[in-house]
């Protein structure tokens, strides 16, 4: 039984995910799944799931998706569907055969976007609410720049040193797959507010004022688009990870929206 390790893989037949498990601290309360960002893995949420554990009492399931960390590696290039595929394919599976019970998804950029497709494009009956932390609902320039210098970085930088350690033997499928898909021309037309209307629990989206990779035009669309409640929560000296920049912060109020989705 997976829930007997702190650490292992979950396998769905056709990819085997890497995962990190801290049980719940507090009986009743639901279970956070976490869904990291388009460079993401376990590892790259450092120690935020046992502080986010400690603050809300859930138990903290984490996962790397097929292409990061320790997981499966994924075929490149990646179609750029790749989001919808994991909110409408991947995430529905992963969470029945996790049989959790009652979660809610805190998702990051890329994460965060995944979150919004699987509640809004799914019945998603276990989800209870949705912590968007930066999402994208839709592409813009300021997104595309920033991508276009992690490029330059990877390619003649550091970066792709600093993530082997994070990826392994997945560091180009990571970041070529990621890359590749946000610098396609055919990618700036990719959208999905379709499934805003669809979302009906409450959802908290969390962004820093200075977020190189997003306006406001991202939680203004949310606000004005998805079917259920949402609150915006913006952060001052704070860019593209609120949990990074402002950790306090953010723990806070994900520990208080979780608390008003508890009964």
């Amino acid at each position: 039984m997976w829930r007997e390790h702190t650490h292992g893989t979950i396998d769905l037949g056709d990819q085997v995910l890497e995962y990190k498990w801290l049980h719940p601290r507090v009986a009743g309360r639901p279970s956070l799944v976490l869904l990291h960002e388009g460079l993401g893995c376990v590892a790259i949420w450092k120690g935020f799931p046992e502080k986010l554990a400690e603050a809300t009492g859930c138990g903290i399931f984490v996962y790397s998706r097929r292409g990061y960390g320790k997981s499966s590696p994924v075929p490149l290039p990646r179609p750029l569907t790749y989001m919808h595929h994991e909110g409408l394919d991947v995430l529905p599976r992963l969470l029945e055969t996790l049989d959790l019970g009652p979660v809610v998804l805190v998702g990051h950029s890329d994460g965060a976007s995944i979150s919004l497709i699987h509640a809004g494009g799914t019945p998603a009956p276990t989800v209870l609410g949705v912590v968007a932390m930066a999402p994208h609902v839709m592409n813009e320039e300021v997104c595309v720049a920033s991508i276009r210098l992690a490029k330059t970085a990877y390619e003649s930088g550091d970066l792709r040193a600093r993530l082997i350690g994070l990826h392994h033997d997945n560091v180009d499928c990571a970041f070529w797959g990621w890359n590749g898909a946000w610098l396609d021309p055919d990618f700036m037309a990719w959208n999905l507010e379709e499934f805003l209307p669809g979302i009906r629990v409450p959802v908290m989206v969390i962004q820093g004022r200075d977020d190189e990779y997003g306006s406001a035009v991202q939680y203004d669309s949310i606000q004005a688009k998805c079917g259920g409640s949402v609150e915006v929560v913006l952060l001052d000296k704070c860019r593209h990870s609120p949990h990074k920049d402002q950790p306090d912060t953010t723990l806070a109020a994900i520990a208080r929206f979780v608390e008003g989705l508890t009964p």
